[in-house]
This record gives structure tokens, C-alpha cells and sequence, in this order.
């Protein structure tokens, strides 16, 4: 993969129910240089993820991204992130990544378990429009990967090629920095 490839991760962190969740959006390029950071909030067990993935994309300003590689599709709470909208918000092809098998169900059962009524109808009919998960196998470690506005294939090897200690560099980096500002604002 070309070095100059760059991917704007997005990962969240958040402690408890309620109130907000910190994410981080880093460019980062193939060979690991570190470009930007860009922040915003979404709520915690609200709606909102899928708008904010798409100001971070906004916020980084950059023609140069090759995609947004994202941690997960239902960060903070079930506040799941429709890749579908922000591929046509953005215009660049989205990764999503994640790092455990789940059960055949993913996170339906979780989400039936939380939630009801038209929280729960909105949340199962935007999960269930979202791509399958597939596995890949990177570095010895498994990776559950959804991909849209991409051939599988390329989408593969954008995460095997940004992947050097079993989560993709992009993704890892946003989620130390988005912890990083939740301690901070924790201690205010």
C-alpha cells in the first residue's frame, strides 16, 4: 500500500450512562504520520453518531482522505453510526472495524435487551440495514469489518496495510486521544 494513503479514524470514549461521549477524528497516513485531531461529543444512548462521524469528516477539511475507518457502529450507548449516510454525506468510501466475533445475532439481542418501543424500532431498523460483518484475519488477531462506497477487497487491504499491532493505527490513535480528552475534562 502507498505511504501517502490517509484514513481519517474515528473512535469514541465515554465512562457510565448518560451525558456525553468524546469522539476523536485523526488523520493518519499509511506510514503511521499523524496529521490532525478533531473532536465532538454525541450522546450517550442517543441518535446523534451518525451526524457527528460526518463533522469530524468536515472538520478534518482534507481532499487527500482515501476514507474514514470508523471503531465500531454503535458507540456511546447503541448510538449507531449509519455508514450508508455518512458514505453519502462524505462522498469517500467507510470502513468499520471491530474486534470480536459476537454471536450470529451481532448486537440485535443487546439492543432488544435496552431498549423499546420507537427507540428500539429505530436503532434494530438501522442495524439491520447496515452491510454484513466479515472476518479478516490480520497479524495472527481477528477483525470484523463492514465496508461501504468500496470493493471488500480494497477496504481489506486499507485495514491489513494500516493494521501493525492488532488494531488499525487510525482508530487506535482517535481512541487513545479521545480518552485522553475525557480525562481531561474529567479533572475540570
Amino acid at each position: 500500500m502507498k505511504r501517502g494513503i490517509r484514513a481519517l479514524g474515528i473512535a469514541e470514549s465515554y465512562r457510565g450512562e448518560g451525558g456525553d461521549s468524546y469522539l476523536a477524528g485523526v488523520v493518519v497516513r499509511a506510514d503511521r504520520v499523524v496529521e490532525g485531531f478533531h473532536f465532538t461529543t454525541i450522546t450517550v444512548g442517543g441518535t446523534d453518531a451518525t451526524d457527528a462521524v460526518a463533522e469530524l469528516y468536515d472538520a478534518a477539511d482534507r481532499e487527500d482522505l482515501h476514507f474514514v475507518l470508523v471503531s465500531g457502529v454503535a458507540p456511546a450507548w447503541y448510538n449507531i453510526v449509519d455508514i450508508d449516510a455518512v458514505h453519502d454525506a462524505t462522498k469517500v468510501p467507510i470502513v468499520s472495524v471491530t474486534y470480536e466475533k459476537g454471536d450470529e445475532n451481532g448486537l440485535r439481542s443487546s439492543i432488544q435487551d435496552e431498549f423499546e418501543g420507537d427507540a428500539l424500532e429505530k436503532r434494530l431498523e438501522l442495524y439491520d440495514s447496515l452491510p454484513a460483518r466479515r472476518r479478516l484475519l490480520v497479524g495472527g488477531n481477528d477483525l470484523y469489518v463492514r465496508s461501504i462506497g468500496v470493493a471488500d477487497e480494497r477496504a481489506d487491504e486499507w485495514v491489513r496495510g494500516f493494521t501493525h499491532d492488532g488494531r488499525p493505527e487510525p482508530v487506535r490513535v482517535a481512541r487513545l486521544a479521545a480518552r485522553g480528552l475525557l480525562d481531561f475534562v474529567e479533572r475540570r
